[in-house]
């Protein structure tokens, strides 16, 4: 009953900050699309003088993306932009898992206090009353940078430098969350994925995901239908022991390379929880299947150092191992819901996100 009536609350939000929207349309000074954007505005967020705004190039997904070209005093020659997504239906999916307040809250909170392995933030800011978020990054296109996907995996040597990314995240933070979520401290509006509300729905998505994909693939996608029939419990498990500040979506496509060094992007997933959730997610979606066994025990290795290095605590190698093993509900759940779902990824990426999941999980 409690699970439901947090659940409960949680679509009530959401869906009062969609109905504040709709009831004040343009009325509110917060942006509600790209062509909101005005150069006064612009400049108060980003603290330079901002003349003109010219648009590059646009997508839409589970936010409204485009490339902003600047003139003006004291300002990049040009931004990248995200805001909320423009239909009512992918912003209630994104009101249920946070998404835009959590990376607006990440770039203006947490990510001062990281020294690498990430964009540069502009600027980002959050309507509490509407639901509406913009962060204004750094154009990447400027620099070169190669972003990989599923299909086009990091070698084993870079994605070592993604595990040292994740590492020097979770260093930054070790020790430093209250012991349970919530509160109104600092870290207090991090959730752990065993307690975010939306879990009540997510066995039954695990399941018609299951079924749907299972009549047009030959991967056994069932084979995991142990944790969503005990998900509450293997969560709980996942989530045991200490926590700190995870990306919470490290699979290949939200990673990039750049001047030989990775880093992280779409940080709109953070949770908090234990480190091996966001390893299990790097190294099973960025691995192949022909050469995940030779190589995972290795990259947990320099996991280990590099944790251990930037002051975080010291693994014990067969501890890390067994935690890794532990938290491989999460690329399966992931990989599964995103195939299932479709329209999240290009399907050839999802699917081999998929395979790779479901034969870790074997």
């Amino acid at each position: 009953m409690r699970s439901v009536l947090r659940f409960g609350a949680h679509v009530g939000r959401g869906v009062r900050r969609l109905t504040a929207d709709a009831a004040l349309g343009g009325r509110r000074r917060f942006p509600r699309r790209i062509g909101d954007l005005t150069p006064g505005g612009l400049s108060a967020l980003i603290g330079g003088s901002v003349a003109a705004i010219t648009p590059l190039d646009a997508t839409a997904g589970t936010s409204s993306r485009a490339r902003l070209a600047l003139t003006g005093d004291g300002v990049p020659e040009s931004v990248f932009v995200k805001m909320s997504a423009g239909t009512a239906g992918i912003r209630m999916l994104g009101e249920l898992a946070g998404l835009g307040e959590t990376e607006a809250r990440f770039y203006r909170e947490l990510a001062p206090q990281l020294r690498r392995g990430l964009p540069r933030c502009h600027g980002s800011a959050f309507d509490p009353l509407t639901g509406r978020y913009l962060v204004v990054l750094e154009d990447m296109a400027l620099s070169d940078c190669r972003f990989p996907d599923t299909l086009h995996p990091l070698p084993t040597d870079q994605l070592a430098q993604v595990v040292g990314v994740l590492a020097h995240l979770h260093a930054t933070f070790w020790a430093r969350l209250p012991e349970k979520p919530g509160g109104t401290g600092r870290f207090g509006w991090l959730l752990s994925p065993s307690s975010d509300p939306a879990n009540l729905l997510t066995p039954s998505v695990m399941k018609m995901s299951a079924k749907r994909l299972s009549a047009s693939t030959t991967i056994p996608v069932e084979s995991g239908r142990y944790l969503w029939e005990n998900f509450g419990r293997v969560t709980a498990v996942v989530d045991s022991g200490p926590h700190t500040v995870l990306h919470g979506d490290a699979h290949p496509g939200n990673t990039y390379l750049r001047d030989g060094q990775a880093g992280l992007l779409d940080w709109q997933g953070v949770r908090r929880g234990h480190p091996a959730r966001d390893l299990a997610y790097a190294i099973v979606l960025g691995t192949p299947v022909a050469d995940r066994h030779a190589v995972e025990r290795e990259l947990l290795d320099s996991y280990r150092r590099a944790l251990a290095a930037e002051g975080g605590p010291e693994f014990g190698r067969d501890e890390l191992w067994t935690r890794y093993r532990q938290a491989v509900v999460h690329p399966y759940l992931s990989a599964l819901t995103t195939a299932g779902l479709g329209g999240l990824q290009d399907d050839g990426i999802a699917m081999e996100g998929l395979r790779r999941a479901v034969t870790a999980l074997d």
